[in-house]
């Protein structure tokens, strides 16, 4: 039986504290074929939480794992509840100075690729394109009977309509797109099912405890396989769907940088930790670069 992640790892004590000199990454960037892999930490500016950071998610919530959710209508009731209350909210998040950063530096042409762990879709509302979205995107949802794959805007419709005494509540909304309700709160919702086969509905993420699919990850390394080096933004590096990543480009000898306020389960492999907030840290690089950054992110299709 496959052994659920550990959600709270603590760094070891002697990782270094990290530093405030952006010059290593200013120099990844101008030799240019940088690939960055980008974390949760880079949309908390635009107002999504962290799990790990300090007073991140995980310190007051769980996240549903692929095993309770396929094994209990009661655990899907409670998930789809709290993920259409958090969708509302969600939604309505816009890309922030580090997104928008990121986009520059594509559009400038110094970037070889975009792997991002996050399932917001904000890199891509910036204007950044192939983004690989490691973890998925929750614009999306998947049948788990026959494959068929909705928007999820769709999906928020059929449950507006099913569950309309499900008024607004005041509640944290988790890097997942779920809100934090009690099973009082939830009540009755109803969930829906597949329009095609009436099989069970899951948003086309990666759940805690579910694999990244196969042909995904290997696409990934082909891209670490051809970047100069890898630039980890906003990530703690806590499972070994993103630290893989990061072991591959160092045992092949390519500089890898990270920007972090935190430690992360990857900084013996860096070259370094720039403890910076992502948006002052990003735009200083861009400005250092001369890149030109639009002023306000893209409006979403």
């Amino acid at each position: 039986m496959r052994m659920r992640p550990t959600l709270n790892w603590v760094p070891p004590e002697d990782l270094s504290p990290g530093t405030s000199d952006l010059t290593p990454v200013a120099d990844a960037l101008r030799t240019g074929g940088v690939l960055v892999l980008s974390g949760a930490g880079i949309s908390t500016e635009s107002g999504i939480p962290d799990y790990r950071g300090e007073g991140g998610s995980l310190s007051r919530h769980t996240p549903m794992t692929y095993q309770d959710f396929t094994a209990s209508a009661q655990a899907r009731r409670r998930y789809w509840a709290r993920s259409h209350l958090g969708w509302r909210t969600f939604g309505r998040a816009r890309p922030n100075t580090g997104h928008r950063a990121v986009a520059a530096l594509g559009r400038h042409g110094v970037l070889s690729g975009l792997i991002t762990q996050n399932v917001d879709g904000l890199h891509q509302t910036a204007g950044s394109g192939d983004v690989v979205e490691l973890h998925g995107s929750l614009e999306r949802v998947v049948c788990l009977s026959c494959g068929a794959l909705s928007p999820r805007r769709e999906l928020a419709r059929r449950l507006e309509e099913a569950n309309a005494g499900f008024g607004p509540v005041d509640a944290a909304i988790n890097p997942d797109g779920d809100a934090d309700l009690s099973d009082g709160q939830v009540g009755d919702f109803r969930v829906m099912h597949c329009a095609v086969c009436g099989g069970l509905l899951k948003p086309d993420v990666v759940f805690f405890g579910e694999s990244v699919p196969p042909q995904r990850v290997e696409h990934c390394r082909d891209l670490v396989d051809e970047a100069t080096s890898l630039l980890v933004l906003g990530s703690s590096l806590t499972v070994m769907s993103g630290l893989r990543f990061v072991r591959q480009a160092a045992q092949a000898g390519k500089p890898v940088l990270v920007v972090n306020l935190d430690p992360t389960r990857g900084d013996r492999h860096a070259l370094t930790r720039v403890a910076l907030p992502l948006g002052e840290a990003l735009t200083t690089v861009v400005g250092e670069l001369g890149i030109p950054m639009d002023d306000e992110a893209a409006e979403p299709g």
